[in-house]
């Protein structure tokens, strides 16, 4: 009996025809990563769903855990906490919060990543209420949510990550933390090569022009934003929000798996993440 052939990849799907550096505005950016993400759901979860798991919070591929980590604040004061989770995918993190007894809401703009979230749902026993939304149009009203946070979700993918933070903090009840993940700004600098070829600067971190992959017609299929460190904390800072902490977390000694650009070899000597712990000035909130 034949092996049947492997189902085509999202860049099959999509006709990625070769990579473009050009400016992709923030609707032709929002259309390709919900393209994307709806045809490369598959493979992403076959790849690292492993590691992720249906009900754990993992914030980074250096395997730091909020079990461990409580950058959200003190475990105990999010039962019933209402937390938002920005750019959820399959929702693992939000599923283990609402194994704390958090209220959690999950968002993401995929309609193929909701799909892995909700087969987790019944994997887990554990249902995680979920809306399709863009992340700088949160559908949510003024004040409501107690936490929020994001673990490499949507943010690097979003033209305008300061509407992100706008709407984050809009959304904040005050005194709530905002948490989110994303590649280390650094790493914009060199090849996304885990091995040694990726050591090498290969362009400048101060280019803010987006990767992008097009098509034939040159049409976005996907898209990533860079932005500097003071890029971030201007964000952060220009939405009213208050940086209280940058965590850059370091490589763990026995970890030894690869994930796409990050490796045992790049994460020793250099970061790969950084999460940035805000929170909106006032009273109240969890932690």
């Amino acid at each position: 009996m034949s092996t049947p052939p492997p189902p085509p990849s999202a860049e099959e799907l999509l006709g990625a025809a070769g990579v473009a550096r050009r400016a992709v505005g923030p609707a032709e950016s929002s259309a390709a990563s919900r393209a994307w993400w709806d045809a490369d759901a598959d493979d992403y979860q076959a790849e690292h769903g492993a590691f992720l798991g249906d009900d754990d919070f993992v914030w980074c591929p250096e395997r730091l855990r909020e079990a461990e980590a409580h950058l959200l604040g003190d475990p105990a004061a999010l039962r019933g906490a209402r937390v938002l989770e920005v750019g959820c995918g399959a929702a693992s993190c939000s599923r283990w919060l609402a194994g704390l007894g958090a209220r959690v809401l999950g968002l993401d703009l995929s309609a193929g990543m909701l799909r892995h979230a909700r087969d987790a749902d019944a994997r887990a026993g554990v249902t995680v209420p979920l809306v399709q939304a863009d992340a700088d149009a949160i559908p949510l009203r003024d004040g409501c949510v107690d936490a929020a946070f994001s673990a490499f979700g949507a943010i690097p993918f979003v033209a305008d990550a300061a509407a992100v933070m706008r709407e984050v903090a809009r959304a904040l009840r005050p005194g709530a933390p905002w948490v989110f993940a994303v590649n280390h700004p650094m790493r914009w600098m060199f090849p996304d090569d885990p091995g040694p070829d990726g050591l090498t600067v290969s362009q400048s971190y101060f280019d803010r022009t987006p990767y992008a992959e097009v098509d034939e017609h040159d049409r976005a299929v996907y898209v990533e934003h860079h932005r500097t460190l003071g890029d971030r904390v201007a964000d952060v800072v220009g939405a009213g929000l208050v940086l209280e902490r940058l965590v850059e977390p370091e490589w763990p000694d026995d970890l030894e798996a690869v994930w796409g650009q990050w490796s045992p070899l790049r994460g020793r000597l250099f970061p790969g993440t950084a999460i940035f712990c805000c929170r909106r000035p006032g009273r109240g909130g969890p932690a």
